[in-house]
C-alpha cells in the first residue's frame, strides 16, 4: 500500500528525464527509470551500455541500486520510459520483485502513454526469500 498519493505523470516525467543520460551507442535504445521510495524521494536511473554486452546496467536496476545505496529498502513505485514503451527485462523484473509484488510498474513511452500494473503482475510465480528456506 502506498503511503502517499502516487503522482503518475510526475513519476513518468522523472523517467522520461533520466532516459535523457542514457549511454547506448550499441543498441539505441534509451531507457529511464524514477523509483519512488515509501520516504518520498525519487531515486532516477538510465541504462549504461558497455562494449562487453553484459556488462550493461538497465535504468530500472541503476535506480534501484541507487535507492538502496542511500539507505532505502521500501519502494512504491517505478516508471520505466522508452521510446516505443517496452517493458522491463527479466533481470530488472526480478530485482524489482526483492521488494515486493506490489509495487506500482508504470511502463510509459515517449509520448506520455502508459500502462499499469504491479511487479506482480508483471512476474507471476516469481522466486523470493521465502523459496530460500
Amino acid at each position: 500500500m502506498m503511503r502517499a498519493s502516487l503522482d503518475r505523470e510526475a513519476l513518468i516525467r522523472a523517467a522520461a528525464a533520466a532516459r535523457e543520460f542514457a549511454y547506448a551507442p550499441y543498441s539505441g535504445y534509451e531507457v529511464g527509470a524514477a523509483l519512488w521510495a515509501a520516504s518520498g524521494r525519487v531515486y532516477v536511473g538510465c541504462n549504461v551500455e558497455n562494449a562487453v554486452y553484459p556488462l550493461s546496467m538497465c535504468a530500472e536496476r541503476a535506480a534501484v541500486f541507487s535507492a538502496v545505496s542511500d539507505g532505502q529498502r521500501e519502494f512504491d513505485a517505478v516508471a520505466v520510459v522508452t521510446e516505443n514503451g517496452g517493458a522491463p527485462c527479466g533481470s530488472c523484473r526480478q530485482v524489482l520483485r526483492e521488494f515486493g509484488t506490489g509495487m506500482v510498474v508504470l511502463i510509459a513511452d515517449v509520448e506520455g502513454n502508459y500502462r499499469e500494473m504491479t511487479v506482480g503482475e508483471l512476474l507471476p510465480d516469481s522466486f523470493s526469500v521465502a523459496d530460500l528456506a
